[in-house]
């Protein structure tokens, strides 16, 4: 579990044989490109290293109800011709389904004025028609115009009126806005709708003949995603004259492959370690069977190149946090039943690989816990019985669970900060203060559980005070060698000590795993209660009307205790632990790699 070491490669080459060379670099896959050209004026006619237009047109024939038979076998078949031809039937019939629409909205305002067809401007010596749509009960305002009108149609709800003026008439003289009826008759409109309907039913044919690649388009995104990553490589080169230039981020494992690369091609090879300024992207190492915990833990934020890898922290402590909440032995054996049923279809892939792992480690320690609680669908074994034996832990006593999840979540942040301080022990500012809050974290533990009496007490009064001085002394670098920069230190460090009501809070967050444990072995108990009186109450049909009862009640508590399991369980790591053990955000690792599988 750790951050794989980087080394910043750079390698130049003939130009005249870029894209060959790129190709064969996107070959290897194990370089992290590092642009070397300033980002572009107009970003969004930038290449992408992603296949977008596949995925569009792929989504756009896809969407089409009625479909062609799919041609399964073409050795002729072009991805980026297919592609092409899609993007252009999809931009043709947005153009003419937005002339389409204009047109009816058009002919519906002009209708009731009639075909009108407007004579030269000579004829009516300078003067034009100003068209108004006025409601039928305001007519009257007609009667105070002093420029020529005319009501060409009326119906019950409308007057449609034409005034006669050589310039256009002030805004207020009507009541409404005038109407813009353009130059063209109605005939000539309904001419074009006709005529824009029969293009949409031609790009509408032309777009279902494509469907018949629907299944080769989607077998072949690969080698189009491909092409799209070799094209924006292209782009982040330096080009200078005869020669080229690409940089970029190498796992120091792959750096053999690379040497033996630019040796064989006749490259310039350029290897640097990664400097002060330098950000390099991250790239985790896990073994496969805990690589889900990458997963989990880039899935809030991606740890900074210099920090450390949380994932083998967030892998298990989200596992105690999802079975402290379910505490039911009988769902996690309902939830490893249904793995059991679909373990064949998510272990067909890595990411189902991943997946599945995952969640045999929750449902283990649901399982485990839920023993130790007793919890079985909600019904506790007898003591003297097997499963009674196992049953230490006693959901219903406050007191204990409420220690239980605070010490839990005082072990997980102190996690945290011990570890920030052990990365950063070089940088005083930076570990003391993490050491000081442990110590004033696991003072104040110690205080609560002793009730401030005894050894204990007397310890934890040690730790607190001397834990809430370091942050005090040690958060500020500035020294005291005037006056002005001894008042700043003692405010920065006054300042850092705000943090104490901010620890405080997030250690309390823990408690969440005794309330939503208690309240899903609650749930489960009030079913089954309710299951035994309705059947001593309604008898005969009563058993059914209980079974009825446990299933759908059960199902229910299972889905909300998956629910809070999986939701509280992240957000304690990603919210409480990452905000006092990740000091830095970072971003992944993207080789450029091929996608499709090179015969």
């Amino acid at each position: 579990m750790t951050i794989v070491a980087l080394k910043k490669v750079t390698l130049c080459g003939l130009l005249n044989e870029k894209r060959g060379l790129l190709s064969e670099l996107q070959g290897l896959g194990c370089l992290h490109l590092k642009p070397l050209r300033p980002a572009p004026a107009e970003p969004e006619k930038a290449a992408s290293p992603r296949a977008v237009e596949a995925y569009k047109a792929l989504k756009f024939l896809s969407d089409m109800p009625d479909k062609r038979k799919q041609v399964r076998r073409d050795p002729s078949f072009d991805v980026g011709e297919v592609v092409e031809q899609a993007r252009q039937i999809q931009e043709r019939l947005r153009d003419v389904e937005d002339r389409r629409d204009f047109l009816v909205q058009r002919i519906k305002q002009i209708e009731p004025w009639g075909d009108l067809t407007f004579p030269p401007e000579s004829d009516l010596a300078g003067y034009r028609l100003w068209f108004y749509v006025l409601p039928a009960g305001k007519r009257k305002v007609l009667e105070a115009l002093e420029i020529p009108w005319q009501i060409v149609h009326l119906d019950q709800r409308r007057a449609y009126v034409v005034l006669l003026a050589k310039e256009e008439p002030p805004s207020d003289i009507l009541p409404v806005d005038r109407t813009h009826t353009g130059a063209l008759p109605l005939e000539d409109l309904k001419q074009q709708l006709e005529e824009a309907e029969v293009e949409i039913e031609s790009l509408v044919a032309e777009r279902r003949a494509l469907t018949r690649f629907v299944y080769l388009l989607s077998v072949n995104l690969a080698k189009a995603e491909d092409l799209a990553a070799l094209t924006y490589a292209t782009e982040q080169t330096r080009d200078d004259e005869a020669i080229f230039a690409v940089q970029g981020w190498v796992p120091v494992p792959a750096m053999a492959e690379v040497r033996a690369f630019a040796e064989e091609r006749g490259l310039a090879c350029l290897i640097e370690e990664p400097g002060p300024d330098d950000k390099p992207p991250t790239l985790l190492y896990n073994p496969p069977e805990l690589g889900a915990g990458t997963d989990l833990a880039i899935f809030y934020q991606t740890p900074g190149y210099r920090s450390w890898d949380p994932a083998l922290v967030v892998f298990f402590s989200f596992a105690l946090f999802f079975a402290m909440i379910m505490s039911d032995a009988g769902y996690a054996l309902v939830l490893f039943g249904l793995l059991g049923v679909y373990w064949g279809k998510v272990s067909a892939s890595a990411g189902g690989r991943r997946f599945r792992n995952l969640c045999v480690c929750l449902f283990s320690a649901a399982l485990v816990w839920g023993v130790l609680a007793g919890g079985y669908f909600g019904v506790t074994p007898p003591d003297s019985s097997l499963l009674g034996w196992f049953h230490v832990i006693d959901l219903n006593n406050f007191g204990f669970m409420m220690k239980l999840s605070i010490i839990i979540g005082v072990l997980h942040i102190m996690l945290a900060n011990g570890v920030v301080a052990y990365l950063n022990w070089q940088r005083r500012s930076v570990a003391y203060p993490k050491l000081g809050w442990n110590g004033a974290t696991l003072g104040g533990l110690a205080l609560w559980l002793s009730g401030g009496e005894g050894f204990f007490g007397t310890l934890g009064w040690l730790l607190l005070v001397g834990g809430l001085g370091a942050i005090f002394w040690f958060s500020s670098e500035r020294s005291f060698d005037n006056a002005k920069d001894a008042i700043l230190r003692i405010l920065e460090g006054l300042q850092a000590l705000t943090g104490l009501s901010g620890l405080f809070g997030d250690i309390l967050s823990y408690m969440r795993l005794f309330a939503l444990g208690l309240a899903s072995a609650s749930l489960a108990l009030t079913f089954n209660q309710l299951a035994v009186q309705v059947e001593e109450a309604v008898p005969g049909l009563g058993m059914l009307i209980a079974i009825l009862i446990l299933l759908i009640g059960h199902v229910m508590n299972l889905g909300l205790a998956i629910m809070s399991g999986v939701v509280h369980g992240l957000r304690l790591n990603f919210i409480e632990f990452y905000k006092w053990g990740m000091s830095e955000e970072g971003y992944p690792f993207k080789a450029f790699a091929r996608k499709e599988v090179q015969p």
